[in-house]
């Protein structure tokens, strides 16, 4: 049987796998389904929009699916937050369900959200992301696989940010942040390529070579954004290279300037 601690409230109609347990106090509510070997520890609150899978640990007070700070939310537009395996809810995070999108809120796989990082509404987190203590992401952001938010971090609403990024201490982010760079300030730059991350990712000093040569393109060479695209476009890309294309070439806010 499920491990349920004698203080804990799991409401009628929640579906909570035997091998998963809940901690003192947590609140499990109707409808909210957890899947095998997760963990919910002490004074969590998942509500009734959760669908979380496998191997899950939320740790002392984290609440996942609450209502959206959203002033137009009524309960008729509640919709999921859906949760992969691996994931790691330290204390006091804060989750939002979806509202404006049918598929809602998503979670990926063993993304490592540190104390009191907030996700808002309709947000797509992919997988292996660390987002370290009160960083904060607004409604409708997307996040590739890899990226690292430092702390006291704020991610305005709509904006992507692509895989293996690097976003500094207390950053205001309000344009996409494009693959493999890092980015600081208010209102954030980019400051360079996340060469540290990519060399523990296990990228080779060619393919480390290439981006750098690709983002000297598009912000040093000047070249206005669609002269250097064409440039790029005209030449044999990398599966990097053409990530980092496909990226500019597709952002709906705009990218973030070179410092």
């Amino acid at each position: 049987m499920e491990q349920i601690h004698p203080t804990a409230i799991v409401e009628e109609g929640a579906q909570i796998h035997p091998s998963s347990s809940v901690g003192a106090f947590s609140i499990i509510e109707s409808g909210a389904v957890i899947g095998p070997e997760c963990i919910i520890e002490s004074g969590a609150r998942i509500f009734s929009a959760v669908r979380m899978g496998n191997n899950n640990h939320v740790f002392h007070g984290a609440v996942l699916g609450c209502e959206p700070h959203d002033l137009s939310y009524t309960t008729d537009k509640s919709k999921p937050l859906t949760i992969g395996n691996g994931n790691m809810f330290k204390e006091g995070v804060n989750i939002s369900r979806g509202v404006k999108t049918t598929v809602g809120s998503t979670i990926g796989d063993n993304n490592y959200f540190m104390s009191s990082a907030h996700v808002g509404h309709d947000c797509h987190i992919t997988d292996n992301i660390v987002m370290a203590p009160h960083s904060v992401i607004a409604g409708h952001v997307s996040i590739s696989e890899y990226a690292f938010i430092s702390g006291l971090v704020a991610i305005h609403q709509f904006v992507n940010i692509g895989q293996y990024t690097m976003l500094a201490g207390c950053s205001k982010v309000v344009k996409d942040i494009p693959p493999f760079t890092t980015a600081d300030g208010n209102p954030a730059r980019i400051v360079g390529f996340n060469s540290v991350g990519m060399k523990r990712a296990g990228f080779s000093s060619v393919a480390r070579k290439r981006i750098k040569q690709c983002y000297h393109t598009l912000y040093h060479a000047g070249l206005n954004t669609t002269q250097a695209l064409e440039q790029l476009n005209s030449s044999t890309l990398s599966a990097e290279e053409l990530s980092i294309v496909d990226f500019f070439e597709n952002s709906e806010r705009g990218v973030t300037a070179h410092r």
